[in-house]
């Protein structure tokens, strides 16, 4: 696949920070859908000392998308109280 056609399933129906993943760097959207309940779903990436940081202004509260732009590495979705998550990160292409 190429870096055009990248799509990464985050979480699916998940109710716990799923694992990383690798992106390939760019521009792309960060998606969720889950059962809020007052919870919240994170976009995360690793720094190169190996810990996990929130990426500013990807935080979801209801379905939705959010997009970024990061460079390569690890993403992960972090989730804090929501239900039957399902997060994605895709490419959009510049």
């Amino acid at each position: 696949m190429s870096k055009v056609d990248y799509r990464a399933t985050l979480l699916s129906n998940a109710s716990a920070t799923g694992s990383a993943v690798a992106w390939p760097g760019g521009r792309g959207v960060f998606m969720a859908e889950a059962t809020w309940g007052g919870g919240t779903v994170k976009l995360q990436m690793q720094t190169p000392n190996g810990t996990f940081v929130d990426v500013a202004s990807a935080s979801l509260t209801a379905n939705g998308t959010v997009a970024f732009d990061l460079p390569p590495g690890q993403i992960k979705a972090n989730v804090a109280t929501a239900t039957a998550v399902y997060a994605y990160a895709a490419v959009v292409p510049y």
